[in-house]
């Protein structure tokens, strides 16, 4: 545990002193890499200086918007993510039983929602290198809504500092590639093993062509629903580097899909990881408010009974190492991505039967488009294999499904999806699954950015 915790540690620290930059590498424009630091854009009605759209690539970029208004001391501009969904989990009954023999019901579901909004403010003031983003967010099938800001300095292509909230590095899909995913919501492997988003500072840029950085600190595993009150002294640490040898670049985003068509080979390389001492936020016999980490038998790891019973978890350390490797050409995608978790240096109101559990696992995405820039066809599995020494049982999905883009843009589509679910070790309503699944799911949704 040592050895793992220096690593993250030293991973964070080296990413924060390098002199590095985030420009864009296609943040959701036209993929040319630069950022309002590095040009400025002349305007035909004062001929005064003035820069393009704050363009960064990193968590919940903005799209392009419209500008509302732009003055030598600064600009504003606003834009907009919507997704209308519908899902069915099936059967619409059954239970689940954990590795202790507890039986748990299986929450299927059947719905529409207008379930995701963003609304972005963005620009920068008083200086071009001095940027800001204030987005409104609410997931109304969770019922959670909040107001974010992020403020950073633009110092060199190579090297910015931000402060706000950031997703916690451990997973590819939380380093600014929403919504370009082939579905609307991530692979189960992804949304079992990833850490998710916090409130810290962090620094990310590109450190030679094609090669990028992302180092953060911040307070724990997920910022949702916890208050400041709630927080000890501990902090999370949490990094990803990748490479992008051939094009040095792998379309806006970095997203998932080849919808630009690339005509030259690109790839991706990746590692990335997170360490969080993570803690239970409520006291027992009330349920805990930290929802995050779930054991592979889709329990949480603080709910009373969880490990042994009786005993609850009060605190547990986090670590996520994973690695991974994807491929864009000419409409076919191929993205792959490994995972290790281990759960350890537990602190419990009784006695527990382990003192680490170890998780791995992967995923396999892959797409083409039979007709280019309208109508994608994709595939994808997510196999997990659990701590067998602790009692765990493995699980597995296998998904087929389609997007269409109506207009001559990637910004907005129709996605349908059908999944097979295997016994699944994640569950939320925010996402494609309930804990304890062992069924079908069907998906339709919509959505647009602008």
């Amino acid at each position: 545990m040592s050895v793992r915790l220096t690593i993250f540690v030293a991973s964070a620290a080296l990413g924060m002193m390098l002199v590095g930059a985030v420009a864009v590498q296609g943040g959701g424009t036209d993929g040319s890499g630069r950022s309002p630091a590095d040009t400025l854009e002349t305007s035909s009605d004062d001929r005064e200086p003035t820069p393009p759209p704050n363009e960064i690539w990193g968590l919940l970029d903005p799209g392009r918007g419209f500008l509302i208004g732009r003055t030598s001391v600064g600009e504003l501009s606003i834009s907009a993510y919507g997704l209308l969904r519908y899902i069915n989990q099936m059967p619409a009954s059954q239970v689940f039983t954990d590795h202790l023999g507890n039986e748990h019901p299986v929450k299927a579901r059947e719905d529409f929602f207008s379930h995701r909004i963003m609304v972005w403010l963005k620009g920068w003031i008083y200086n071009p290198k001095l940027v800001y983003t204030v987005f409104f967010w609410t997931v109304n099938t969770t019922d959670q809504d909040a107001i974010f800001a992020n403020i950073g300095y633009q110092f060199h292509r190579k090297f910015n500092l931000y402060g706000g909230i950031s997703g916690n590095g451990g997973s590819r899909s939380l380093l600014g590639s929403h919504p370009y995913w082939l579905g609307h919501d991530r692979v189960m492997a992804d949304e079992f093993f990833r850490p998710y988003f916090t409130q810290g500072i962090w620094v990310q840029g590109e450190i030679l062509p094609g090669l990028w950085y992302h180092a953060l600190a911040g307070n724990n595993n997920s910022a949702l629903g916890i208050k400041a009150s709630q927080l000890d002294r501990k902090h999370t640490f949490g990094g990803s580097i990748w490479w992008m040898p051939t094009t040095d670049e792998f379309g806006p985003r970095g997203g998932y899909g080849d919808y630009e068509m690339h005509e030259e080979l690109a790839t991706r390389f990746g590692v990335s990881g997170c360490h969080s001492p993570e803690q239970r936020y409520n006291d027992p016999p009330a349920e805990p408010a930290n929802t995050t980490l779930k054991l592979a038998d889709a329990v949480n790891v603080f709910s009373t009974g969880a490990l042994a019973p009786g005993v609850t978890v009060q605190r547990v350390d986090y670590y996520i190492l994973a690695v991974d490797a994807g491929m864009k050409y000419r409409g076919v995608f191929l993205q792959v991505e490994f995972y290790n978790r281990w759960l350890n240096g537990f602190e419990a109101d009784g006695s527990l039967p382990v003192g680490e559990i170890v998780d791995r696992g992967f995923y396999v995405q892959g797409a083409f488009f039979p007709l280019p820039e309208r109508l994608e066809l994709y595939g994808a599995t997510s196999q997990i294999f659990c701590d067998g020494d602790a009692g765990f049982g493995d699980s597995s999905e296998y998904l087929v499904g389609l997007n269409f883009y109506p207009f001559d843009t990637r910004d907005t589509r129709l996605n349908i999806q059908f999944m097979d679910v295997n016994k699944s070790p994640v569950g939320s309503t925010f996402g494609y699954y309930t804990a304890g699944q062992d069924g079908h799911t069907i998906t339709a949704a919509y959505s647009l950015l602008f």
